[in-house]
């Protein structure tokens, strides 16, 4: 096992009814700003337990993120924070508004010349506002860690600080009832593949985060396809079962003392910026590939991915790895999510634009060990037609 140092500061109200703890989390004092998407949570009811939370408090509103959060909607949220003195941000959605907030928390302290630099150039963030979450579509795990993606002119890039982790987050999963079943299926495999980016690279015996990845995944498998089976999608259970497990793939707990890869990400992020296509839709079509490419720089970690996750016991090495990437595959299809680039019609006309967005991105050296390089993304890709 490698040497890590672990802290998670973000504490988790979780369970039904659970929104109504905000009111004792943010202080009276402070001047809130609530942040929202497109206006879902005043239709499934969490608007107005917000809104009865904070009913002793002084706020204010700002909706209209993105599902990818681009950087001039956010950097509008701060004409409010000045006019009103804005001390409190209190996200309200899910994974990309809770990242969408850590910018706007950022952005708002930030003495630099352009808050973009936090992004685009690694400036380093000082100070930040606090936030608090309230998660509507587990995903992301954004609700509990310190990362986030943010958009701008087609640029999606991603940053991040301890100063941006929510002070507290509140997961209640009967709020995720109202969720479609692209959404559901998003979710699912995003959290997914967060998992996989700290658990399929290579062996450092770090036993258990191995099994707790492998816990997650099969949770995962299990329940996923359950929400969107009609007899079970309203079945509280399931839904509190992957909500929990899209929180642990990434709140630092799985990736603690072990190698991460994170390429998967980083190529799927050039597909959501060149043709707006869903986070975790990119991600289902460039894992397999990842793997088929990586395979023997993958080799045990894949073997040990068949025989726990999957339960692929007979058969050579080789034989194990191709039933798992096929089990992965239809995984994936079970959640209605593509494989294939060409399942989204898109061929090898794109591979070049693509490849061209990683270099000028400076993603020339991606995975566990840095040695995918542009030719390597390339085949990636080209595999996944």
């Amino acid at each position: 096992m490698l040497n890590f140092t672990f802290q998670n500061t973000t504490k988790i109200h979780f369970g039904e009814g659970q929104i109504s703890a905000i009111s004792k989390e943010i202080p009276t004092s402070a001047k809130i700003l609530v942040v929202y998407g497109g206006g879902s949570i005043k239709s499934n009811g969490v608007y107005q337990q917000v809104s009865d939370a904070l009913k002793d408090h002084t706020w204010f509103e700002f909706s209209g993120i993105e599902p990818n959060p681009q950087y001039d909607t956010l950097m509008k949220a701060q004409t409010i924070i000045e006019a009103e003195n804005i001390d409190y941000l209190l996200a309200v959605g899910g994974g990309s508004v809770v990242d969408g907030v850590k910018f706007i928390a950022a952005a708002a302290k930030f003495e630099g010349d352009d808050p973009w630099d936090i992004v685009a150039k690694g400036a380093k963030i000082e100070q930040a506002l606090p936030i608090g979450a309230v998660l509507t579509l587990p995903a992301t795990g954004s609700e509990s860690n310190g990362g986030s993606v943010i958009t701008r002119n087609g640029n999606k890039l991603p940053f991040g600080s301890p100063l941006v982790r929510p002070l507290f987050a509140v997961l209640d999963p009967s709020v995720t009832l109202s969720l479609s079943d692209r959404q559901i299926g998003n979710g699912v495999v995003d959290a997914y593949i967060h998992i996989m980016e700290q658990y399929l690279t290579f062996d450092v015996n770090a036993k258990v985060q191995d099994r707790f990845s492998e816990g997650l995944l099969q949770t995962l498998i299990e329940e996923g396809p359950k929400a969107l089976a009609a007899e079970t999608k309203d079945d509280l259970e399931i839904r509190s079962n992957i909500m929990w497990s899209a929180t642990m793939a990434l709140n630092g707990l799985i990736g603690a003392g072990v190698p991460q890869d994170w390429s998967t990400h980083m190529i799927g992020h050039e597909l959501t910026a060149s043709h707006g296509i869903d986070h975790a839709r990119t991600l289902s079509i460039v894992l397999p590939a990842v793997m088929k490419v990586r395979r023997e720089q993958k080799h045990a970690k894949l073997v040990q991915y068949a025989e726990r996750v999957f339960g692929i016991t007979t058969g050579s090495d080789e034989q194990k790895i191709d039933q798992a990437i096929e089990a992965t595959e239809n995984f994936f299809k079970l959640m209605k999510v593509p494989t294939r680039l060409s399942d989204i019609d898109l061929g090898a006309e794109q591979v070049d634009v693509l490849v061209a967005a990683l270099e000028s991105h400076g993603m020339t050296k991606l995975g566990e060990h840095g040695d995918i390089d542009l030719a390597v993304s390339r085949e990636i890709l080209t595999t996944a037609i």
